[in-house]
């Protein structure tokens, strides 16, 4: 029986269609999860969902079709800090894949280095969804940031930008870049005015803050694609800097339960955004190359 504290998500669109907008060779897929048997991969008591079963193979399918060489797998909170199942998918893929992980104070140096050497370019906290957050407060992650300086990671964050009180002050205050996920995670309600969204837009353009324009469908008001609500959000982010802007499609779209979209109408979406061929080649292949060290 499913147990109520653990909702068993839907899976993604099994039938992905061809995008219209054509990749650029090189195209990176910034922001996915994979999820295995949860024989080999126990899953966290302190979850939120229950994944379905998404291996490697489906997701590199879905790369296929979307025309996307790279990608970089990102540790779910349903997986908490173990990072079995990102691990041995870097170890599998020959280079194809960069992740980053999840981690908390008791993580070794040297278990550090060798996830650096494994792939691994960065950490994620994730204050949005129960058991994304690995530490009880900003000064322990500061501490975790001076660990990781030296290796060149950054700190990925998913939180509601506009409900973070002095965010360009605390971000700036690590010595480290930043990510922010799913376009600050702004609800498309909140309009592009909203105070945190204008603080979060400066910190963009200050150089230190990455932004995935990933996850319209979380933000949106509307209830199918194309979300054309959330489309002065992407704009306005790519150019505040489009240096910074990276993509990613989310896939399997977990711990999401409303309509599922087609894969294809996310990076068709990404066109909207980005002006030209130059400037999604940036957001595409060279700001990733540049973060995950392609």
């Amino acid at each position: 029986m499913q147990d109520e504290r653990y909702p068993l998500c839907p899976g993604p669109d099994p039938d992905t269609r061809t995008p219209r907008l054509k990749a650029p060779p090189g195209a990176c897929d910034t922001h996915a999860h994979i999820f295995g048997s949860e024989d080999k991969y126990p899953l966290s008591p302190r979850r939120g969902y229950t994944p379905p079963l998404c291996p490697i193979e489906d997701y590199f399918k879905l790369h296929e079709i979307l025309g996307i060489e790279r990608g970089v797998l990102v540790q779910a909170s349903a997986y908490g800090t173990d990072n079995a199942m990102i691990m041995d998918a870097l170890a599998e893929t020959g280079g194809r894949l960069r992740a980053v992980a999840a981690v908390n104070g008791a993580v070794s140096d040297k278990e550090l280095e060798q996830m650096n050497d494994a792939g691994v370019r960065g950490i994620r906290i994730n204050l949005a969804d129960p058991g994304g957050n690995p530490f009880s407060g900003f000064d322990e992650i500061g501490k975790m940031a001076d660990r990781i300086k030296d290796l060149g990671w950054h700190i990925e964050f998913l939180i509601h930008v506009n409900d973070f009180p002095d965010l360009g002050k605390t971000i700036a205050a690590l010595p480290v870049d930043s990510v922010f996920g799913h376009l600050g995670y702004v609800p498309t309600s909140e309009g592009i005015d909203n105070p945190g969204f204008r603080e979060f837009l400066v910190l963009v353009q200050e150089g230190r803050t990455w932004v995935k324009l990933t996850a319209p469908n979380r933000i949106t008001g509307l209830e199918r694609p194309p979300y054309t609500d959330v489309d002065p959000f992407g704009r306005a982010l790519v150019e505040a800097n489009p240096d910074r802007m990276i993509w990613g499609s989310d896939w399997p779209h977990v711990y999401f339960f409303k309509f599922t979209p087609n894969d294809a109408d996310l990076l068709d979406q990404l066109g909207d955004w980005a002006p030209d061929e130059v400037v999604l080649k940036k957001i595409l292949v060279d700001n990733p190359a540049s973060l995950y060290g392609f």
